[in-house]
This record gives C-alpha cells, sequence and structure tokens, in this order.
C-alpha cells in the first residue's frame, strides 16, 4: 500500500507537465485483474516529443520540457534548462515504474535546492584549485565559488556555468531510437575560461531501455573541456528514503586521495579500504569504517571522490553496476571516460521536497555517479588532457542501461 500512495503522489506531480499515459512494460505483477487496474502509472506523456512548459526562472527566462519513452518502459523527461533530467521512470522487475532520479517539479527549485540536480556540467566539471590555471603560458583566474571550510577553488565552471544555460534544443527519431539534441555556444572569457565553445550534447533512449549521452565540442582558441552529467539514482524511487541497502560494484582498482579542499593528491589502491566496491556491496556496508577516518572528515566522512576506471582514456568501459534487491531495478553504466566522480549525497537534507506531493529527500537519499576526467586536471600534467585546441573536436559517450535482475 505504501508503494501504491507514493506512486500515486509521483503520478500526481508528472501530470502538471503532460498529458498521454505512458504504459508499464515487462512481466505482470501477481496481483488480480482488479488490483492491477488500480496500480498506478507515472504521470502523462506526450506524443511526437513536443515541448511543454516547465516553468520560470526568478530572471524571467522561460524553460521547456520534453518527454522520450522506450518500448522497454523507460520514460525520461529533459527540460533545456541546464539539459537537466527531471524525471525517469524504469520498471521493476514487474513492469511497474518509479521515478529514479532526484530532480525537482519547477525550475525555482532547482534554483533554490541546488546540488546540481540532473544537469550538464561544463564547460569544466569538478574542481580546479585556487581556480587556475595556466595554458601555453597564460595563467587564467576563475571565480572560486566553493571557498571554506578549508576549501578554495572553482567547482563546475563558477556560479553561471552551462547547468545556467537555457539550451537550444531539437527533438527528432532514428527509427526506434528517441533523441534530443542541446546546443549551446559559450562565450570567450565566459566565466574566466578561454576561447568561443560550441557544444553540442546528444540524448537518445533506445528500445533496451538505455540512456546514451554523446558529447561534442569545438573552440576557437586553446581552452579546456570536462564535461559530464550530474544526475543523481535512486533505484528504488526518489523519496523512497536513502540508498545504503542499495549495491553498487564500480569498475576501478583505485581512487583519488584528496589534501583537505578536496584537491587530488595521489591515486590509491581501494583495496582494504571503503572505497573498494570491486565486488557487488551495499553502499554504506563501510560506514563505519568511513567514519573513523580522519582524513575524510572534510567531505563529511563520506563519498566526494574520484575513481580512475580500468581500461585506457576514449575507449568504452564498464563504470558501475547498481543493484536494488527489493525491486530488483538494476544500472549499469559504460563510458568513454578515465574517471568517475562518486558524491553520496550527505548533504541533502530532510527539509529538501521530493517531487512526490508530500515526500521528501534525506541525507543518503541518492548517489551522483559523475563520468569525467580527473578534478584539477589544467594544473596536473601527470593527469591525462583536457585541452581542446582549434581543429580539435571534443567527443564523450556515457550510457545508461536499466534494466531488472531476478
Amino acid at each position: 500500500m505504501k508503494t501504491q500512495i507514493l506512486s500515486l503522489a509521483v503520478a500526481a506531480c508528472a501530470a502538471c507537465c503532460f498529458a498521454d499515459e505512458p504504459v508499464s512494460a515487462g512481466q505482470k505483477p501477481p496481483q488480480s485483474p482488479a488490483m492491477r487496474r488500480r496500480m498506478p502509472q507515472p504521470g502523462p506523456g506526450v506524443r511526437g516529443m513536443r515541448a511543454k512548459p516547465f516553468g520560470r526562472l526568478s530572471d524571467g527566462r522561460e524553460a521547456k520540457i520534453w518527454r522520450l519513452t522506450s518500448p522497454g518502459g523507460l520514460v525520461m523527461d529533459f527540460t533545456d534548462y541546464g539539459g537537466r533530467l527531471v524525471r525517469a521512470y524504469a520498471p521493476d522487475r514487474f513492469g511497474n515504474l518509479a521515478d529514479v532520479t532526484i530532480g525537482w517539479n519547477t525550475p525555482e527549485e532547482y534554483e533554490k535546492y541546488g546540488f546540481c540536480a540532473g544537469t550538464l556540467i561544463g564547460r569544466f566539471g569538478n574542481r580546479i584549485k585556487d581556480g587556475k590555471f595556466t595554458l601555453d603560458g597564460v595563467e587564467y583566474q576563475l571565480p572560486v565559488n566553493e571557498d571554506g571550510n578549508g576549501r578554495h577553488c572553482n567547482l563546475h565552471s563558477g556560479p553561471k556555468g552551462w547547468d545556467d544555460k537555457i539550451w537550444n534544443a531539437r527533438a527528432y527519431r532514428k527509427g526506434p531510437v528517441q533523441c534530443l539534441e542541446f546546443t549551446c555556444v559559450s562565450a570567450d572569457g565566459e566565466m574566466g575560461f578561454p576561447g568561443t565553445v560550441n557544444a553540442k550534447v546528444t540524448y537518445t533512449v533506445s528500445p533496451d531501455n538505455a540512456w546514451r549521452i554523446d558529447y561534442e565540442a569545438t573552440t576557437d582558441k586553446p581552452t579546456v573541456v570536462n564535461l559530464t552529467h550530474h544526475s543523481y539514482w535512486n533505484l528504488a524511487g526518489e523519496s523512497s528514503g536513502d540508498v545504503l541497502a542499495q549495491e553498487l560494484q564500480i569498475f576501478a582498482d583505485e581512487y583519488t586521495q584528496t589534501d583537505g579542499g578536496l584537491i587530488p593528491t595521489v591515486n590509491a589502491p581501494v583495496a582494504g579500504t571503503g572505497f573498494d566496491f570491486t565486488s557487488l556491496r551495499p553502499i554504506g556496508a563501510m560506514m563505519d569504517w568511513m567514519k573513523a577516518q580522519e582524513f575524510l572528515k572534510p567531505m563529511d566522512n563520506w563519498y566526494d571522490h574520484n575513481f580512475v576506471l580500468r581500461g585506457n582514456p576514449g575507449e568504452m568501459k564498464k563504470c558501475v553496476f547498481m543493484r536494488d534487491p527489493v525491486s530488483g531495478r538494476t544500472l549499469e553504466i559504460e563510458t568513454t571516460e578515465p574517471c568517475m566522480q562518486m558524491y553520496g549525497a550527505q548533504n541533502f537534507r530532510a527539509d529538501m521536497p521530493a517531487k512526490a506531493a508530500g515526500g521528501h529527500l534525506c541525507p543518503f537519499a541518492a548517489i551522483a555517479l559523475e563520468t569525467q576526467h580527473y578534478p584539477d586536471s589544467p594544473n596536473r600534467p601527470d593527469f591525462p588532457s583536457t585541452v581542446l585546441r582549434p581543429g580539435e573536436t571534443y567527443r564523450s559517450t556515457t550510457i545508461y542501461r536499466f534494466g531488472v535482475s531476478k
């Protein structure tokens, strides 16, 4: 009954934006036909991938929202405000849908609560020490937008990064695959970065319940580029509580240690530490170990770290496998990026609303799994380069594949 009430609340929130109800996919749940008719579905979809109004920002800009669907049951809502993933309905082992990503129902709430929920990050994801880097002998100063508690850096490009833009959007189809293309121009000097960058990010939702992101960028002047997506995942549903019992595997043998300002220092083996997700285990299994580590106090004794993935940069590789043992929902992530940042939502608050009517978030309500290059790469020649030069094209791909286990 609790699940039914929660799903009804999700449906009410989604209904304000769309109007044609999607149908659950997959195996029927073991209920009578009468019970099945009462099983709530997520809110209305949109035929023809037409845009709908999403709301206004505090400065008056209007945002729109699109729905992409898969015959396999995956339903995803995206807005041009920061290229955000707003909702992601995924089927469980019985075909019942739940919204498995963290976000909010209006642009104003994204402005109020932040945490980069569901957004594109550019032109440089993660942290740059002191907001400075030198390229071809020229030093560039970026805004220091994370300052205090020992931190002094540029985070996710500054206070007006690409997450603040209204992107140009174009929806189209490639056979059974639904696509949404976002483009933007980042001017020379924006947030202190050199070069005019033209960016294109393409989302595709395919029949096998996979969401693919293809990133591209070009520049007219040498610059640095490190693009990522800041979605948060809770495979039990976005207002179901914490994810500590959900299971995670990360295909990495090393993680990157940081100083007190969360700037990378050295890579270290995950073996024997709370960072060892080489085998599938509950996210919260090593909480006592994490709490006991003095060096983890700057990140509240939880996860905000870079994992070094197995394989070569630029080649598609396994990144993450995540599973909710109750619903059976699974998430597999593959990427061409060399690394992945895990942030454990330890700073989420219980007074933050969920999208479901009456629902709330809480600490550890989800995890962010951000495929990327190393943080502070422009200041570290020993890390894979993030430099982009005229005549080159930055390309990166990440795939999120939703499934179920028995």
